[in-house]
């Protein structure tokens, strides 16, 4: 009984990270992006590093992640994505932040 209702716990508590990923698997930021490799782009701990403990840090990265980017990480610009709206971006921005 109590592990069944530890395996409970683990997986609610993990449940909000599993739609977030999905949410990023479904916007295609994967083909480019890793949670902790470098692919075309940096990796998402990465970015939760650099912008730890900056209070606009959700708002700037959804920005970037509708509009797109370029020089932050390197040569290669971050297209724009257009099929992301804003709540989607704040969403991703907050689970990439969220990251260590």
């Amino acid at each position: 009984m109590k592990r069944a209702l530890f395996a409970l716990v683990a997986v609610a508590a993990c449940a909000p990270a599993l739609a977030d990923l999905a949410l990023a698997t479904s916007k295609n930021c994967l083909a480019c992006h890793a949670v902790d490799k470098k692919v075309v782009g940096p990796a998402y701990k990465d970015v939760a590093a650099k912008y730890a403990g900056q209070k606009d840090a959700v708002d700037k990265l959804a920005i970037k992640i509708m509009k797109g980017g370029s020089g932050v990480w390197g040569p290669v610009p971050m297209p724009a994505n257009t099929q992301v709206n804003e709540a989607e971006a704040k969403k991703l921005a907050a689970w990439v932040l969220s990251l260590k």
